[in-house]
C-alpha cells in the first residue's frame, strides 16, 4: 500500500488490510500482547508457550538443544536459528518484518539472512540511549531533566562522600549502574555500611549516577518518536518493590492506570517532557516506540526524568490497551508505520491534546509475579493461562481459558498470563506470571491493596514444587539473572 496516511482512519485500514508477515519474536508475547488483533498476518514466534497451544497466533518450536540462555537476545538468537522457524517464515513467504523486546547484533545478522526487516533502530544505537547516564545528557539537552546527579567514576565510599559534597547532594544517595534492570543495578547508600553491600557493582563501573535521594513516586510514560513529532501515550503508576511480587528493592513490579492518579499538573508536564525528549531523540538518530520512568518528588510536585527504555517495555500492553487507542489506535500502529516506509503526515499536536483529556484514561492494573523465596525447585503443577474469579472470602478460582485481557468481566474477574509452568524451574526473582485487572492494585499510599494481595496469594496457591536433588542439581540449569518481560 502506497497510500499517504494522513488520519487515525488511514492508519487502521492500512494494518488491517496489511499483507506483510510481520513477527514479534521474543520469550513470550506479553509486551505486544492483543496485537494481533489490530494487524493482520502479525505473528509471534516465542520460546516459552504460555497458552499450552491454544493461541492461534503464537507459534513455539519444539525444544531443540542450546547453549545456557543468559539474556533474551539469546533466546531470539536461538529462535531465529531454529528449522521449525526457518520453515514458518519461509512458508508464510513475503517480506517479513521483525519485531522484538531485545535484539542484538547477531540478531540482526541472522534476521537479514532469513530476508527479515528488522523495524526498530540499530542495536548499536539503541544500547547507547540505554545507558543510564546517556540518558541524562539526552535529557539536558532536551531541557528534561534528572533528579541532581553527578556522573562520574568512583573509587571508595570516601570518593563517593567527596562527589556527593561537590554537587550538594547530600549523605543518602542513590547509586545506579550504566545499564540494568531497576533492584538489580539500584543502590541506595546511606552509610559506609551500604557501599560496602556493593561495592564490587560500583567501583566497576567507568563511571556511575549518584543521585540525591528524595522521596518520590515512580511514574511511566511510553511514547512513539516519528517524522510527524512525537505521540506520548497516558501516565502510568508504577508499582516497585513490592515484597509479594519481588525480592529486589527497587524492582519494577507491574503499574496502574487510572484516572487521578496524578495531578493535572503533574501530568500534563510529563506529557511534555516526554514529548521534548522524542524530538531530541530524533535528532539523536532514534525513532520510534520507547518508554520514560520519571520520578515525582512528593515534598514539592516536581517532576523529574528517571531512566530511558528504548523500546516496547513491561508497561507496553497497559499503554496499548488503554481507552485512547480503542478510540484511535494503540501506539504500537504507529511504531510500526514509521518504519513501514509508507508515506504519511499526521497532525501529532491535535493527537496528543485529544490523548491528554482524561476521559482517555480508564482504570486498569498489571502486576508481575516473581518468585521471592531464596531457593531453587522445580514446579509440579502451575496455574493454567486464562481467567480467573475471586469469591467473597478472597479465594481465587480457574474461571475459563482465554487469551485476551478484554474478556475480563469485573473486578471480580483477572487474567493471568503464566510465564513459569509444570517441569520449569523456580529460583529468586524468576518471572511467574503476570496478572491483569480492572481496577486498582493499590490504596492511596501506593501499597498493595487487600484485594491485590488476594489475587497475588490466590494465583501463587496453584504452584507447587518439588526440591531438587543432588542428581538433579547437576542438570538443572542455572538461575538465570535476566528478567523475560
Amino acid at each position: 500500500m502506497t497510500t499517504k496516511v494522513q488520519s487515525i482512519a488511514d492508519l487502521k485500514l492500512m494494518f488491517h488490510r496489511n499483507e506483510r508477515p510481520i513477527y514479534f519474536i521474543s520469550a513470550t508475547n506479553f509486551n505486544l500482547l492483543g496485537m494481533d488483533r489490530w494487524v493482520n498476518r502479525f505473528r509471534y514466534i516465542n520460546y516459552i508457550d504460555c497458552f499450552d497451544g491454544r493461541h492461534p497466533n503464537v507459534f513455539v518450536p519444539s525444544e531443540s538443544p542450546h547453549a545456557e540462555f543468559e539474556s533474551i537476545e539469546d533466546i531470539n538468537n536461538y529462535l531465529l536459528q531454529h528449522k521449525e522457524v526457518i520453515d514458518l517464515i519461509e512458508r508464510r513467504g513475503g517480506k517479513p518484518v521483525a519485531t522484538f523486546l531485545m535484539f542484538d547484533e547477531k540478531t540482526e545478522e541472522l534476521a537479514r539472512e532469513l530476508g527479515m526487516e528488522v523495524w526498530f533502530p540499530p542495536a548499536t544505537l539503541r544500547t547507547r540511549c540505554d545507558n543510564k547516564m546517556e540518558t541524562v545528557r539526552i535529557g539536558n539537552k532536551a531541557g528534561v531533566f534528572s533528579v541532581p546527579n553527578a556522573l562520574e567514576k568512583v573509587d571508595s565510599y570516601e570518593h563517593l562522600m567527596q562527589i556527593a559534597e561537590r554537587a550538594g547532594l547530600g549523605r543518602d544517595l542513590v547509586v545506579q549502574s550504566a545499564f540494568g534492570d531497576s533492584g538489580h543495578t539500584t543502590f541506595f547508600i546511606a552509610s559506609e555500611d551500604d557501599f560496602n553491600k556493593h561495592k564490587n557493582e560500583i567501583v566497576n563501573d567507568p563511571e556511575v549516577k549518584i543521585m540525591k535521594r528524595i522521596n518520590c513516586r515512580g511514574a511511566t510514560l511510553e511514547a512513539c518518536a516519528t517524522q510527524s513529532g512525537t505521540l506520548v501515550g497516558p501516565l502510568l503508576t508504577e508499582v516497585v518493590g513490592a515484597k509479594e511480587l519481588t525480592p529486589y528493592k527497587g524492582g519494577w513490579s507491574g503499574n496502574e492506570v487510572f484516572p487521578g492518579a496524578f495531578s493535572e499538573e503533574v501530568r500534563l508536564k510529563a506529557r511534555d517532557m516526554a514529548e521534548r525528549f522524542g524530538n531530541q531523540l530524533l535528532a539523536e538518530g532514534y525513532r520510534g516506540y520507547f518508554d520514560l520512568d520519571f520520578l515525582i518528588d512528593t515534598d514539592n510536585n516536581e517532576v523529574y526524568l528517571g531512566e530511558l527504555n528504548p523500546r516496547i517495555c513491561g508497561a507496553s500492553p497497559m499503554t496499548n490497551h488503554a481507552a485512547f487507542a480503542y478510540a484511535d489506535a494503540p501506539l504500537f500502529l504507529f511504531h510500526l508505520l514509521e518504519f513501514s516506509g509508507v508515506p504519511f503526515d499526521l497532525n501529532v499536536r491535535e493527537i496528543n491534546d485529544r490523548w491528554a483529556q482524561p476521559h482517555f484514561i480508564d482504570s486498569w492494573s498489571q502486576v508481575v509475579l516473581k518468585f521471592t523465596e531464596d531457593r531453587v525447585d522445580q514446579v509440579t503443577h502451575a496455574p493454567a493461562t486464562g481467567i480467573y474469579r475471586m469469591a467473597e472470602d478472597g479465594s481465587v478460582a480457574y474461571q475459563r481459558f482465554d487469551y485476551e485481557r478484554r474478556a475480563i468481566d469485573s473486578e471480580r474477574e483477572a487474567f493471568f498470563l503464566r510465564i513459569t509452568g509444570p517441569g520449569d524451574y523456580r529460583y529468586e526473582g524468576a518471572d511467574l506470571g503476570i496478572l491483569i485487572t480492572r481496577g486498582r492494585s493499590m490504596d492511596d499510599n501506593f501499597k498493595l491493596n487487600i484485594r491485590a494481595r488476594d489475587w497475588i496469594g490466590g494465583i501463587k496457591n496453584y504452584y507447587g514444587g518439588k526440591p531438587i536433588m543432588a542428581t538433579q542439581n547437576e542438570a538443572a540449569p542455572a538461575p538465570g539473572s535476566f528478567k523475560i518481560l
